[in-house]
């Protein structure tokens, strides 16, 4: 059994085979039940923060098919594994229990939030913007010059959107006429 004074780090360093202590003279028995976050991960996925146009490579672990633990990836040429203190705080994004998780509708004039489940979220959406198009479409000006848009149709893109994405959002609005398409980036 040890002594007090042999289980001190100073001691352990002064006397032991690690002299700058950054080793086993460092070493406690609190450290030994110390364990990594993702020891217990049953996959990893590859992904990005979601909070800015950076793109800063993250590992997604999970366990049981749970999210557990979200670090930077060290393949990421980008971020080389690093994160900020936003995309460190994915994991409270993805496990908050105040997380919405289902699509939230309020009528015209109503009062009360309710639940839509995404098909028929997605339907609406589709005929909303279906009709607008139809309502506002332009085909020619007043002088029969070819105008082909809508002006009843626009997008304000937002900073995390990458630039793979920001080209599909303009192909898209551009063919359904749209001329107004923005990015807050630029704002």
């Amino acid at each position: 059994m040890r002594t007090w004074i042999e289980s001190w780090p100073v001691y352990r360093q002064l006397t032991g085979g690690d002299p700058l202590g950054r080793g086993t003279a460092s070493r406690s028995s609190e450290t030994e039940r110390w364990r990594a976050r993702t020891r217990n991960a049953d996959g990893v996925t590859k992904s990005v923060c979601p909070f800015c146009a950076v793109g800063c490579g993250q590992n997604v672990y999970t366990e049981g098919g749970r999210v557990t633990q979200i670090e930077g990836d060290p393949d990421s040429p980008i971020s080389r594994g690093r994160l900020c203190p936003k995309g460190s705080s994915s994991l409270s994004l993805v496990t908050s229990p105040s997380r919405v998780t289902t699509v939230r509708y309020r009528r015209p004039h109503g009062t009360e939030w309710e639940d839509l489940d995404l098909d028929t979220a997605v339907d609406m959406i589709v005929d909303r913007v279906l009709e607008t198009r139809r309502k506002t479409w332009q085909d020619t000006d007043p002088d029969g010059r070819h105008l082909r848009r809508t002006m009843g149709i626009a997008s304000l893109g937002g900073a995390t959107l990458d630039n793979e994405e920001n080209y599909l959002m303009k192909k898209l609005y551009t063919a359904l006429g749209a001329i107004q398409v923005e990015n807050q980036a630029r704002i």
